[in-house]
């Protein structure tokens, strides 16, 4: 089991290009695939993932590895969500200063946003959507519209810092649910 933990997470650290919040969609797949959690399991570890201090998708590895495997799946999962990063950021590094200033280097940079953005947005459409057991006139996306419509409107037109916005959503949530 252990095994499976870190080469499945392993296998995603390899892919997970653009951020935590790109990869999203990938680690879902994987733990629906591997029935790890349910998917209002999943959200839970997602929201509680974002909160938390640190790469949102190291978060959600450790946190899926710990309720699959307890301390040593968390570790599994954390040592395989990370470690193709820290070879990957070695190497590059170390190439990149002999090659950045190749036209083709840039250019590849920049196609890649188009995709990292389409999946960042995929997962905020996939985790706002209901799961099966809830409808879309109901309670918990009322508040959930509400939320994040309040916090837009922090957020851009009174400029209020994030940490301070997470700490007033999370109130929010803890009062409307």
């Amino acid at each position: 089991m252990l095994w499976n933990i870190f080469f499945t997470f392993l296998k995603i650290g390899f892919v997970s290009f653009g951020g935590g919040y790109a990869v999203i969609p990938v680690i879902q797949y994987e733990v629906s695939d591997h029935a790890w959690l349910t998917s209002s399991q999943f959200q839970q570890a997602v929201a509680l993932a974002s909160m938390a201090p640190g790469s949102i998708a190291t978060n959600i590895a450790t946190l899926i590895g710990y309720k699959t495997a307890g301390i040593l799946g968390a570790v599994s999962a954390t040592l395989g969500m990370i470690l193709p990063s820290l070879v990957i950021i070695i190497c590059l590094a170390s190439l990149f200063f002999r090659i950045q200033h190749f036209t083709w280097v840039n250019s590849s940079l920049y196609g890649l946003r188009p995709v990292v953005t389409g999946l960042i947005l995929y997962a905020a459409i996939h985790f706002f959507l209901p799961d099966q057991t809830e409808t879309w006139l109901s309670w918990h996306m009322i508040g959930t519209v509400l939320i994040c419509g309040a916090s837009i409107v922090l957020l851009y037109k009174y400029k209020l810092h994030p940490l301070i916005l997470i700490v007033a959503a999370g109130a929010g949530g803890i009062v409307l649910f």
